[in-house]
């Protein structure tokens, strides 16, 4: 089962990923409302019937409201986070954004908790890489300048944020309470970008930019991120949960590489010395 574990948590990162390297591509060319309504519906779909197999429609109600402000804080920033990687160094952009796992710990430090040794290293040698990798977009020499790792930073306090709320909805422990936080969430985005490419339809007579050639991929972006929250979900459930949060908090590894490998990124060499430092302090901080 430990072994089964570890391979989930890996697959939610690849999932998780490619899901980012996919929504910040498509973001290059077509409105983020867009990308954003297109795989939250296909997320919704895959989850009405996963909740309905494993009987999660009976849960207790008190994982509404964390999960309605999930929805709403996880939907603005994966908007921030597409564009910053539509506009930025994907390279750069995506471990800036990973370091949303220092709002749970500073949570936890603001509940009495105490920071380990090694989760204290990890901030360090986080922030230290991310000064490093974002030198050249610091002095506006990058691609996009300043405004990419602003949204990336805006788009990391609130994926922390999220992982708190989803924590506090999912407190009972149960696959089942873990599904319709995250049904509910999306729920909530649906119904929140319906109403925004509605207005958008309108001001464009009725064009969201969305053409059948594009539906393919932003259903793949949905259906990895409806995979990546069930594999982790299901990996959290062994006694290796510090093994397992390291291991799927490796996922802007996929995307820089993704990045590398289809927009030819190239990086200094001390940008990436920066964002390995910043990836390891992810995963020291993730399993600390």
């Amino acid at each position: 089962m430990t072994g089964v574990a570890v391979l989930l948590a890996l697959l939610s990162s690849v999932l998780w990923g490619t899901a980012d390297f996919l929504g910040g591509s498509a973001s290059r060319r077509l409105p983020v409302a867009s990308v954003l309504g297109v795989n939250q519906l296909v997320a919704l779909v895959g989850l009405v019937p996963l909740a309905v197999v494993l009987g999660a429609l009976d849960e207790d109600r008190a994982y509404v409201l964390p999960a309605v402000l999930a929805g709403l804080i996880g939907m603005t920033s994966l908007a921030a986070f597409y564009r910053a990687l539509a506009t930025g160094t994907m390279g750069v952009v995506a471990p800036i954004a990973a370091l949303g796992v220092v709002v749970p710990v500073a949570a936890g430090l603001l509940s009495g908790e105490q920071p380990t040794p090694v989760q204290v290293g990890g901030i360090v040698l986080a922030v230290i890489g991310v000064v490093l990798a974002s030198g050249p977009e610091l002095s506006g020499r990058g691609r996009g300048g300043l405004a990419p790792l602003v949204l990336a930073g805006l788009a990391a306090v609130g994926f922390g944020a999220v992982l708190v709320l989803v924590a506090e909805g999912s407190s009972q422990g149960s696959v089942q309470s873990v599904v319709m936080v995250l049904l509910t969430m999306r729920l909530t985005s649906v119904v929140v970008l319906t109403v925004l490419l509605l207005a958008l339809a309108r001001r464009r007579g009725l064009e969201t930019g969305v053409r059948r050639g594009d539906l393919p991929v932003l259903a793949a972006i949905g259906l990895f991120d409806v995979g990546a929250n069930g594999a982790y979900a299901l990996a959290s459930q062994s006694d290796l949960i510090s093994v397992t949060a390291v291991l799927a908090s490796l996922y802007p590894v996929v995307t820089v590489l993704l990045a590398r490998r289809f927009h030819v990124e190239r990086l200094a060499r001390i940008q990436l010395a920066g964002v390995a430092g910043a990836l390891v302090g992810v995963a020291l901080l993730a399993g600390g």
